[in-house]
């Protein structure tokens, strides 16, 4: 991270989203922002955990505190995920089938996790960058939708409004930096703050409030006055499940396969999987997960080596996966509150699983503000490129 991007993560705080409510209160109204908090659905159970409350009530409880401080909207940001996944399952079907034409078409390393990114982009750098998934992480898929499409339905510039995210990690503060999330026109970018959930948590204390305590008040949608009824989440019981949802999908696309559960085998540990699919006594589609650093630095190894047998791999920098970010799943000295995470995952796999090709307000907005599914809007609005920076240290010298 460079000195000025420090700052500018340094930035992202509580006092932020208190600038702007206080901006609200005392400034020309022709001034004031309308205030909208997107919630990453792997957010929910660290709330719910800590609170002892269903993940149902911690979004309704949450949508509760963050109104009485004077945010105008909450959102969740499963819709996101559903572009993300549906955008990465075409991208994946379409560089398989490009695989002996394209040097750099396979392996496909999945796209949503900045600190992944961040590492491939300013460490690892051309071996890798030109594998990576093109389709935006949800967050920025969020803000899209947020600064985009619901700004012009409610006839605002992106500029009046101010978004914060709601996040497990603190890497998503610098992917909220990134200059192709920002628009020259409006000075704005799509998304302007992320706070943890553990943020949350601090200024919930310091207010002495307890989710407990707050009035339940259903989660907005982007669509007017629909509410959103109950959380649902992907196939995936610590992420948004990009592996399961591309793997069901390239088995019935490349080979008219139904796969109903996938069988995960735990290779060096617990945090790098794989799966496959075998078609006539053969081997066609083999998939890992790899969380954590020193499952990556191995991954990226077999890949120099000419060694790697993965079509696709799921990559999350946290051990564990985006529960266990470093911005909710620790106690107050650091370290891992395994008692919470345990936790945390069975409410998670306990959430309800919805097919992002299901839901209906995805398809409606493909057509109405996408121009179709396969558009120059689509590759504009939910797709961005990823390129190798400068190199400030070896890789292979950094021991995770």
């Amino acid at each position: 991270m460079t000195s000025e991007e420090g700052v500018r993560v340094f930035q992202q705080n509580q006092k932020e989203l208190f600038r702007i409510l206080n901006l609200n209160k005392k400034c020309d109204v022709s001034k004031h922002k309308v205030l909208a908090v997107s919630i990453c659905p792997q957010s929910l159970p660290y709330f719910a955990a800590k609170f002892n409350i269903s993940v149902n009530d911690a979004a309704k409880r949450l949508c509760g505190f963050l109104k009485s401080l004077g945010v105008h909207y909450v959102f969740d940001t499963t819709i996101a995920a559903d572009f993300s996944i549906l955008e990465s399952q075409k991208e994946f079907v379409q560089r398989y089938r490009q695989r002996n034409q394209e040097e750099h078409a396979l392996p496909m390393f999945a796209s949503a996790c900045p600190g992944w990114i961040r590492y491939a982009e300013r460490v690892l750098t051309n071996p890798v960058t030109p594998h990576i998934c093109t389709a935006k992480s949800p967050q920025q898929i969020m803000g899209s939708l947020v600064k985009g499409y619901f700004a012009r339905q409610q006839n605002l510039s992106p500029d009046k409004m101010f978004h914060i995210i709601v996040a497990p990690c603190y890497d998503k503060k610098l992917e909220a930096l990134r200059e192709d999330f920002y628009t020259a026109l409006y000075n704005s970018q799509d998304v302007d703050c992320v706070l943890t959930s553990g943020e949350i948590v601090q200024i919930m204390e310091q207010k002495n409030i307890s989710m407990t305590d707050v009035t339940e008040v259903a989660v907005d949608s982007l669509f007017g006055d629909i509410k959103e009824v109950d959380i649902v989440r992907h196939d995936g019981k610590r992420s948004d499940g990009y592996l399961e949802h591309i793997f069901k999908y390239a088995a019935k696309e490349l080979f008219d396969m139904d796969v109903d559960e996938i069988a995960y085998k735990a290779l060096k540990n617990k945090d790098f999987q794989e799966v496959a699919l075998e078609k006539d006594g053969e081997t066609v589609l083999r998939f890992a997960a790899a969380y954590g650093f020193r499952n990556i630095q191995n991954m990226v190894l077999k890949l120099k080596k000419g060694k790697f047998l993965y079509h696709f791999v799921e990559v999350l920098a946290c051990p564990g996966g985006c529960l266990n970010g470093k911005g909710q799943a620790q106690t107050e000295d650091g370290k891992l509150d395994k008692a919470l995470l345990n936790q945390m995952e069975e409410m998670y796999a306990a959430v309800p699983v919805r097919l992002p090709e299901t839901n209906m307000y995805v398809q409606k907005l493909y057509q109405d503000w996408l121009e179709g599914m396969d558009s120059k809007k689509v590759q504009e609005t939910l797709h961005t490129k990823y390129h190798a920076m400068n190199q400030t240290v070896n890789s292979l010298d950094i021991k995770w």
